[in-house]
C-alpha cells in the first residue's frame, strides 16, 4: 500500500513539498564505495561448501628451504612433519606462486595447500602492457576501470594479484599454525589481493591476505563459497567484500585496518524480499568474526538475508552498519539483516583527522597504515554501535551494546533517488519494521556498567519499527515498543519523514570526500563541538529571531498586560532551553520537551492576551501554542501513532508564517484613541 493511499488527507502539494526538500540530499551524494560491472545474482541452486581433509592436489611453496624450517620450527611435532612432507613434494613437482597453482586448475573440486612463507606474487605486480594497458572500460568515482567479466579474464592481473576466475569448487588452505604462517600481499599495488569471480563452491581457508588499494578478499557472483580462518587488513576499502553472491558463510575470520569495512556482504541475494521476519533460509551467515580498528566493523549495502551472529565488533568508528545509500547494487533497499548475541563495543575510534592533516592524500603506501592510520572512505557518524540508514524488517536481538560515547543504534531513512530512483512512490520505501528486542544495552557481559552516550538515536521517518523496554536515553524521547510477537508494536508510529532538524544534520554531515579532503563544517561527526554544530546554530537561529519578534510584540503590543508579560519570560526560558537541549549532553534528556512546553505555554499566553485587539493573529498563535504543545507530547510522551507528519513540521511551517504577521503587526504603530471633546463652556445668563 503506498502511503498517499494509507493517508489520503495529506495534501499532495504537501508531500511534493517535503520530499522536495528531501531532494537537497541529491546535492551531496555519499561517494560510491564500491562500483562493480552489473552482475545478476544467483539462482540459488548452489550450497554452502564441505571442507575437505584430502591431500591437496596442487602445493605453492618458496625456494628458501632455511627459511621455511625456521618459519615451521616453533609448530606442534605432527603439523612440523606434515609441513616438511609437503614441502619435498612442493620442491619436486609444486608452484613457487599461487596464481600458478591456480592456472593449473583444471577440473572442478581440487584442492590447493599453501605452504609458510610470504607470497607477494612477483610475476603479477607489474603494471599492464600491450593491449591490457589500453582497455576501454568506464571509470569509477575512485577511478579504477569498472571491467567486464571478459576483461578480467583477458588481463587478470590489471587490477588483481591473484585472479580466480570460473574455477568451481576450489579449496584454497594455508598450512601453517596460525593464519599468519602464510600471507599474501600485494604490497599497494593491486586493486585486490585475491579475486573469487564467478567461482562457485570456492573454499578459503587459514592465511592472510593484506595491502590493498582496495580490498584483500572479494567474492563476487558465487554461489556457494566459505571464508574460514581468514585474516585481512591494511586496505584502502575492504578487508573481506561478498557482492552478488549466495550461500556464503565467513567462520572464525578477523580483519583490521581497513578505510571502509572489516566485513561487506554487499548485495548478499535478496531471496526473503515480500517478506516478513520469519524466513525460510538467509543467503550468507557470518559467525565468530573479529573486525576491529576499520572505518566500521560490518558494513552492507543492499546487505539482505545475512545472518550475523556470535561475532564481535570494536575499536572502530561504527560497530556495524547496513544502508540502501549507494546505487548500483542489487536488491536495494536493504532488508533482513539478522543480528544475534554480537559484542558490539567500544566503537570509539574518530580517523577523520588522518584526513584533514592530509595522511590520507598520500600514496597508501605512505600512509602508515601498519601503525594504526585508516584514511574513512565515507560519511559515518563515530562513536556509534549499528547504523541502519535505509533499511527493512532486521532483526536486532540479544545483542551486547556498550561503550557508544554516541548511540548505541542508530536508524535514518534514506529516499529512493539517493539509489537512482525517481518513482514518487518508491521515495518513503526505507526504515520500515526494524525490530531491537532483549539487547543488553550499556552493560558489558560481566554486568558491568558500560553507558553509551545514548542508546538510541532515530530519526522518526518509517512504520513498524519499535525498541524494547528501557534504553538508557533515546532521541526522540520516547519510542515505539515491540511486543512479545514479533509482528506486534505497542505506539506504532508511520511518518513520512523524519524530523526536521535530523534531516538537516544528515544533509549537512553527507557533504564528506575523502579524495577531496573535504570534511563537512557543521557536523560534530568531523569534530564540530557547541555552537559549531549544525543542531545548535539552528537552534541560535530560531531563538534570535523568535526574541526578537517576541520581544518587539511584548513592547509594542503586551507590556501592560500581565498575562502577556508572564507568557513572554515563558517563552524567553523556553528558548534558552531550546538551545541548550540541542546540545550533545541535552539532546536525550527531558530539556527539549521541557523547552517546547514553555514555548506552547508562552504562544497560548500571548494569543490569549493578543485577543481583544488582534483576534485573528490571536487565533493563530493559540494555534501554535497547541502545536508547540503537541509536539513536546509526542516527544517526551507518546509518540503519536499512525500520523504521516512529525507536530514539528506543522510547528514549523505555521510558526514560519507566525513571524511574518507578529512582525508585521508589531511594527504598526498603536492607534491613538481619539480624546474626547472638552465640554461646552456655559454661556452665563442673561438677567434683565
Amino acid at each position: 500500500m503506498s502511503w498517499t493511499r494509507r493517508f489520503p488527507a495529506v495534501p499532495a502539494a504537501l508531500l511534493a513539498a517535503l520530499l522536495a526538500l528531501l531532494s537537497l540530499f541529491a546535492a551531496a551524494p555519499p561517494a560510491g564505495a564500491h562500483e562493480e560491472r552489473p552482475v545478476a545474482l544467483p539462482d540459488g541452486t548452489g550450497s554452502v561448501p564441505a571442507y575437505r581433509a584430502a591431500e591437496p592436489d596442487l602445493i605453492v611453496c618458496k625456494t628458501d628451504r632455511p627459511a621455511f624450517e625456521r618459519r615451521i620450527a616453533g609448530f606442534p611435532d605432527a603439523l612440523r612433519r606434515r609441513n616438511l612432507d609437503l614441502y619435498e613434494r612442493c620442491e619436486k613437482s609444486g608452484y613457487r606462486h599461487l596464481q600458478a597453482a591456480v592456472d593449473a586448475v583444471d577440473r572442478p573440486g581440487m584442492n590447493i595447500a599453501v605452504l609458510p612463507g610470504l607470497y607477494e606474487e612477483e610475476p603479477s605486480l607489474p603494471v599492464p602492457t600491450g593491449g591490457c594497458a589500453a582497455l576501454k572500460a568506464p571509470d569509477s568515482a575512485l577511478g579504477y576501470q569498472i571491467l567486464s567479466y571478459a576483461q578480467q579474464t583477458a588481463c587478470p592481473h590489471n587490477q588483481n594479484l591473484v585472479a580466480i576466475l570460473g574455477k568451481k569448487d576450489l579449496q584454497i588452505e594455508g598450512t601453517g599454525a596460525a593464519r599468519t604462517d602464510v600471507v599474501i600481499d600485494a604490497k599497494y599495488r593491486k586493486l585486490n589481493a585475491i579475486r573469487a569471480d564467478g567461482s562457485d563452491g570456492v573454499y578459503f581457508r587459514n592465511f592472510t591476505a593484506q595491502r590493498t588499494t582496495f580490498n584483500s578478499l572479494y567474492v563476487l557472483a558465487a554461489d556457494g563459497f566459505v571464508i574460514d580462518d581468514v585474516l585481512t587488513r591494511w586496505n584502502d576499502e575492504y578487508g573481506f567484500l561478498t557482492f552478488a553472491s549466495d550461500h556464503g558463510l565467513y567462520r572464525n575470520c578477523e580483519s583490521y585496518g581497513n578505510g571502509d569495512s572489516g566485513i561487506y556482504p554487499g548485495s548478499a541475494s535478496d531471496i526473503n524480499d515480500g517478506r516478513g521476519y520469519d524466513v525460510p533460509r538467509y543467503a550468507i551467515e557470518i559467525t565468530g568474526c573479529r573486525s576491529h580498528h576499520n572505518m566500521v566493523g560490518y558494513s552492507g549495502t543492499a546487505g539482505d538475508s545475512v545472518w550475523v551472529h556470535d561475532n564481535e565488533f570494536d575499536r572502530n568508528m561504527g560497530g556495524a552498519s547496513m544502508d540502501s545509500a549507494f546505487p548500483g547494487h542489487p536488491g536495494l533497499p536493504q532488508n533482513h539483516a539478522r543480528f544475534e548475541r554480537n559484542l558490539i563495543h567500544d566503537n570509539n575510534a574518530d580517523y577523520y583527522p588522518y584526513v584533514a592533516d592530509g595522511t590520507c592524500a598520500k600514496p597508501p603506501a605512505e600512509r602508515g597504515y601498519e601503525q594504526g592510520v585508516v584514511c574513512p572512505q565515507i560519511s559515518m557518524p563515530p562513536g556509534t554501535g549499528i547504523i541502519t540508514a535505509g533499511g527493512n524488517w532486521n532483526l536486532y536481538e540479544n545483542n551486547w551494546v556498550y561503550g557508544h560515547r554516541r548511540a548505541g543504534f542508530f536508524l535514518s531513512a534514506v529516499p529512493a533517488f539517493i539509489r537512482g530512483e525517481s518513482t514518487w512512490s518508491k521515495q518513503t520505501d526505507t526504515s520500515h519494521h526494524n525490530r531491537y528486542a532483549g539487547n543488553i544495552l550499556g552493560k558489558d557481559r560481566s554486568g558491568a556498567s558500560r553507558p553509551n552516550g545514548t542508546d538510541v538515536w532515530w530519526d522518526g521517518q518509517g512504520r513498524g519499527n519499535c525498541w524494547q523496554d528501557g534504553p538508557d536515553g533515546s532521541t526522540p524521547r520516547t519510542l515505539p515498543r515491540c511486543g512479545k510477537g514479533r509482528g506486534e508494536v505497542s505506539g506504532a508510529s508511520a511518518r513520512l519523514v523524519g524530523e526536521p532538524v535530523k534531516l538537516t544534520q544528515l544533509l549537512v554531515c553527507a557533504d564528506y570526500n575523502v579524495q577531496a579532503r573535504r570534511l563537512p563544517a557543521g557536523c560534530d561527526w568531523y569534530g564540530a563541538r557547541g555552537p559549531e554544530r549544525v543542531e545548535t546554530q539552528i537552534a541560535l537561529a530560531v531563538a534570535a529571531v523568535l526574541l526578537l519578534v517576541g520581544g518587539v510584540l511584548w513592547w509594542r503590543r503586551l507590556r501592560r498586560s500581565r498575562l502577556g508579560t508572564a507568557a513572554s519570560l515563558l517563552g524567553a526560558a523556553g528558548l534558552a532551553l531550546d538551545v541548550a537541549g540541542s546540545t550533545t549532553p541535552l539532546q536525550d534528556t527531558a530539556v527539549p520537551a521541557l523547552a517546547l512546553l514553555l514555548l506552547g505555554l508562552w504562544w497560548a499566553g500571548t494569543g490569549l492576551a493578543l485577543r481583544p485587539g488582534r483576534p485573528w493573529l490571536a487565533r493563530l498563535t493559540l494555534l501554535l501554542g497547541a502545536l508547540t504543545l503537541l509536539d513536546a507530547f509526542d516527544k517526551a510522551v507518546l509518540m503519536i501513532p499512525w500520523t504521516p507528519l512529525s507536530p514539528a513540521w506543522i510547528r514549523a511551517l505555521v510558526a514560519l508564517v507566525w513571524v511574518l504577521w507578529a512582525a508585521a503587526a508589531a511594527s504598526r504603530p498603536t492607534p491613538r484613541t481619539p480624546s474626547p471633546p472638552p465640554p461646552p463652556t456655559p454661556v452665563p445668563a442673561l438677567t434683565p
